[in-house]
């Protein structure tokens, strides 16, 4: 399934969002920046991509880290996912963390991490003064049988 996503280049530098591979679910972010940011050990900097889309309605923007990244060198989303709204139109940025003992230098142009686009649903709630029963009832962290 595919659907058109408008992008606005807010930078000449900025690099268009590509996909890894013919069934890669998320599209690679780039860093768009005029120099190498070092990101100090368990510190936060926000990267920019120079990119704002619109997402069309009915649809969110997922952005998770991408594997090698967090796997090798220890840096991921501080928010571990990041969601834009449909509605949203300012630059998409990434929250990135150092989770390592060492600074991890982001170069300009590396890919910093992944937007998902998928559908959402949108939740009336309403009050209820009972819910129906289930086997599982009321067990919560670790009741399925986390080990």
């Amino acid at each position: 399934m595919t659907t058109n996503i408008k992008i606005k280049k807010l930078n000449d530098k900025a690099v268009i969002p590509t996909y890894g591979s013919e069934y890669a679910a998320g599209a690679d972010l780039y860093a768009c920046m005029d120099e190498a940011v070092t990101i100090a050990p368990h510190t936060t900097v926000m990267l920019h991509t120079g990119l704002a889309m619109e997402i069309p309605a009915g649809y969110a923007g997922l952005i998770y880290p991408r594997s090698g990244m967090a796997s090798k060198r220890h840096l991921a989303p501080a928010n571990k996912v990041g969601v834009v709204d449909p509605d949203y139109r300012g630059e998409f940025m990434v929250a990135m963390h150092n989770h390592s003992g060492e600074p991890q230098t982001v170069e300009p142009g590396e890919r910093i991490a992944q937007l998902v686009i998928t559908p959402f649903i949108t939740a009336e709630f309403e009050v209820a003064d009972e819910l129906s029963d289930t086997v599982r009832g009321v067990g919560g962290f670790g009741s399925s049988g986390y080990k």
